[in-house]
C-alpha cells in the first residue's frame, strides 16, 4: 500500500506543484500590492481542503484499477477486452498498443502450434511408415538365421533401430498421453517378463546373467505405458553393465515398490540429480557417444503422468538401483 500511495503521488505531482505555484503567485501580488495576504492564505486552505476531498476520490479510483489490473494478471487468461476504460486519449493509446501487441501475439502462437502440430504429424507418419522396411528386414534375417551367412550382429542393430523408433513414438505421444491411457489391473510378474523376453538376444550377447524374483504384485496401470519404462530402464541396465548381473525384485522395505539393480559402472554422484533432466547425459553419457538423455527423461513423465514415482541409487564402479513406486498416488478410479 505504501508503494501505491508514493505511486499516486509521483503522478500527481505536476498538480499539486501548479496549485502550490498559484497560490504563491497570487501571495506575491498582493504584497506587492500592499494588499492584505490573509484572504489568498484562507482561500489556498479551503482549496486545499477541497482539494483533498477529491485527492482522496481520485485516489479511491487509482486503487480499483490497481486491484482489476493485478486480478486479472491472476487469472489463467487475459483478455484485452478485459482490460478497464480508457479515462483519457493516453490510455486509449496504451490500449490500442496493447491490442496490437495482443493479436500479433495470438498470430505468432498460433502459427508455432500448427508448425509443431504438422511437424509432430510428419514424424508420427514417419515412425509408422519406417515400422514397415524394418519388419521386411526382420523378416530376410529371420530366414537367414539357418545360412553360414548370417550374422547375428545384424539382428542386435536392427533391433536397437527399433528400439529407438519406438522410443521417438513415445515422446511424440508423451503430451497426448492422458487421453490413451488405459487404467486396468495387471499382473506386474507378465509386464516385467514381457520386457525381458523382447530383451533376451541382449542378455545373451553379453553374457550378462537374470536375476528375477517372483513379485507377486498386482498394479493398476497402463500396460503399454508401464511397459515402456521397464524396457527402457532395462535397456539402461544391459548398455551400461559390462559384465555382471541384472536383478529385478520387490523392494522389502517399501511397499509396491519394484527394483530393477544392475552390477553397471554406475552414476556420478554429482549427476543423480539431473538424471531425470531432458537431454541431460551426464559422464557417462559424454563417454557413450550415442547416449540421448531422453530415455529417463521420458521414464520420469511417463510415471509421473501414471501416478507413479521413480528414484535412482547409484555407487560409482558398483552399479545402479532403480526404484519404481507402483502405489497409485494422485489418480483416483471410479
Amino acid at each position: 500500500m505504501k508503494q501505491l500511495i508514493l505511486s499516486y503521488l509521483k503522478r500527481q505531482l505536476a498538480n499539486y506543484s501548479l496549485f502550490f505555484l498559484f497560490a504563491g503567485v497570487f501571495a506575491i501580488v498582493f504584497s506587492l500590492y500592499t494588499l492584505p495576504v490573509e484572504p489568498v492564505l484562507y482561500a489556498t486552505i479551503i482549496c486545499a481542503y477541497i482539494g483533498l476531498i477529491f485527492s482522496l476520490i481520485d485516489f479511491s479510483k487509482y486503487y480499483k484499477r490497481h486491484r482489476q489490473l493485478n486480478d486479472l494478471q491472476k487469472t489463467i487468461t487475459l483478455h484485452v477486452d478485459t482490460l478497464p476504460f480508457a479515462r483519457d486519449q493516453i490510455e486509449q493509446d496504451y490500449l490500442d498498443l496493447l491490442k496490437r501487441l495482443h493479436d500479433e501475439k495470438v498470430y505468432v502462437v498460433s502459427k508455432a502450434d500448427q508448425t509443431q502440430t504438422n511437424l509432430i504429424e510428419y514424424f508420427t507418419l514417419w515412425v509408422h511408415q519406417i515400422k514397415t522396411p524394418i519388419a521386411a528386414m526382420d523378416l530376410l534375417i529371420q530366414s537367414q538365421e539357418n545360412e553360414k551367412e548370417h550374422n547375428p550382429e545384424l539382428s542386435i542393430e536392427l533391433f536397437k533401430i527399433e528400439q529407438y523408433v519406438e522410443m521417438v513414438l513415445q515422446y511424440l505421444r508423451l503430451d497426448h498421453m492422458s487421453s490413451d491411457l488405459l487404467l486396468k489391473k495387471y499382473s506386474l510378474d507378465d509386464l516385467v517378463k514381457q520386457s525381458i523376453r523382447k530383451y533376451a538376444k541382449l542378455f545373451i550377447r553379453k553374457k550378462i546373467r537374470l536375476s528375477l524374483s517372483e513379485l507377486n504384485c498386482t498394479v493398476l496401470t497402463d500396460e503399454k505405458w508401464l511397459g515402456f519404462v521397464i524396457e527402457q530402464l532395462l535397456s539402461n541396465a544391459i548398455k551400461y553393465t559390462k559384465e555382471g548381473t541384472i536383478s529385478i525384485y520387490m523392494d522389502t522395505k517399501a511397499e509396491q515398490t519394484l527394483v530393477i539393480e544392475d552390477t553397471g559402472i554406475g552414476i556420478e554422484l554429482e549427476d543423480l540429480p539431473r538424471v531425470f533432466e531432458k537431454g541431460f547425459t551426464g559422464y557417462n553419457g559424454r563417454s557413450d557417444k550415442k547416449s540421448t538423455g531422453i530415455g529417463l527423461y521420458l521414464c520420469k513423465e511417463i510415471a509421473t503422468k501414471l501416478s507413479h514415482k521413480i528414484s535412482i541409487q547409484s555407487d560409482v564402479g558398483k552399479g545402479t538401483k532403480v526404484l519404481i513406486d507402483l502405489q497409485l498416488n494422485e489418480i483416483r478410479v471410479e
